[in-house]
């Protein structure tokens, strides 16, 4: 998936994903994205929900905050 989309950055450092873009990756807005440096470059990364025990994204509640799995709850009630 080698594509190249040109974008500059705006006096508030901001820059905007295309629409073509977001459809591809489902990002909406509200969405987290996660910024990271590797290599020589600057990757952006749709967070996605998780379960703060096991990392699963199945079943997920919400428990102050965070995403809990349907196993991991059974496992935190026994």
């Amino acid at each position: 998936m080698d594509t190249l989309i040109v974008r500059k950055i705006d006096d508030l450092g901001r820059i905007v994903v295309p629409a073509e873009t977001r459809r591809l990756f489902n990002i909406h807005e509200g969405d987290e994205l996660a910024i990271t440096v590797e290599n020589s470059g600057i990757v952006l990364r749709k967070l996605e929900a998780t379960c703060i025990f096991c990392e699963g994204t199945e079943d997920l509640h919400e428990y102050h905050g965070r995403g809990v799995c349907a196993n991991c709850r059974e496992n935190l009630q026994n």
